[in-house]
């Protein structure tokens, strides 16, 4: 029997992306049995509408609604209710991209190697939602990546998107280990999320997937990219985009937790003079985050 795949998608405030998304998984090969979750995160009566509004459209689509408990709780609340509809494969994926129609036959196969147990497809920017998208031709646009694996710097606890901002050429076709899978599109088995558990909810937005992969490493599995599936994704639409306020508090706050989480002991020292100089001379934004940070407000940040 082929097994159930279950695909959670988080809204918050993006319904027009939202329904878009959906759209493009009820058009994949391999759909199938296939179970789409909808976690609306409903703060106000408009949050709420936009939630009926997708029950309207899609109507055996599973929605549920919480409070904003960041980008991990609300996907966890997501993984609980596919693991407990039967689902063997889950998938996360952002609500601001598009799929292309092989990706559930590209990721399932991927998963049936025993050895994988978490996999992120090719991911290209969005046309015309590119980093620098007066770089590129028309010709090009769609294929600009976004993500091609994930690299962890640990010298200095950054990590990078391979291949971003490079028009593909097939230059990253090949199926490998890497060092992260991206919450925007990552899938993973029962099995898997049962052994490593769910999504750490400390982190709130930000740097959870690279925790998470981390985590399925340590558990003796790898961590895999797959070129053959491929996602178009319009970037942070829902948090403000890079150099937001949001986006530079919980890159800040959680790159310190991360990094003395998993980071060698030289690093880690290396991180406290730094987040010293922070404290010091860094934005309000960022002296409230190293703040948090020593004082250990984990979850929902006080920005």
């Amino acid at each position: 029997m082929k097994k159930r795949v279950a695909v959670v998608v988080v809204n918050y405030r993006g319904l027009n992306d939202t329904l878009v998304c959906l759209k493009s998984l009820i058009e994949c090969r391999g759909k199938e049995g296939l179970l789409s979750v909808v976690v609306n995160v409903a703060e106000t009566d408009k949050d709420k509408e936009e939630g009926r509004i997708i029950r309207r459209k899609f109507p055996t689509t599973q929605l549920i609604e919480t409070e904003n408990v960041g980008f991990s709780g609300a996907n966890n609340r997501g993984i609980k209710l596919a693991l407990g509809k039967g689902a063997e494969i889950i998938m996360l994926l952002n609500n601001d991209t598009e799929v292309d129609k092989d990706l559930l036959v590209s990721l399932e196969k991927a998963l049936r190697r025993k050895e994988v147990g978490v996999v992120s497809p090719k991911i290209y920017f969005y046309p015309g939602r590119e980093f620098h998208h007066d770089d590129y031709t028309d010709s090009e646009r769609g294929k600009v990546i976004w993500y091609a694996g994930g690299i962890i710097d640990w010298a200095n606890v950054y990590g990078y998107h391979r291949g971003v901002d490079e028009v593909d050429h097939g230059q990253f076709d090949e199926g490998e280990e890497t060092d992260f899978t991206t919450g925007c599109c990552l899938a993973t088995r029962r099995e898997v999320l049962e052994r490593v558990g769910l999504l750490n909810e400390n982190y709130f937005l930000y740097w959870e997937d690279a925790d998470w992969s981390m985590r399925v490493k340590r558990a003796g599995f790898k961590v895999w990219y797959e070129p053959q599936g491929k996602v178009w994704h319009k970037n942070a639409g829902t948090t403000g985009g890079a150099g937001s306020t949001l986006h530079q508090y919980y890159q800040t706050r959680n790159r310190l937790f991360f990094g003395f989480g998993y980071a060698p002991i030289r690093t880690k020292l290396a991180l406290v003079r730094e987040a010293g100089g922070k404290l010091s001379k860094g934005t309000l934004v960022e002296r409230q985050a190293v703040k948090d940070f020593f004082l250990l407000r984990k979850g929902r940040g006080t920005i």
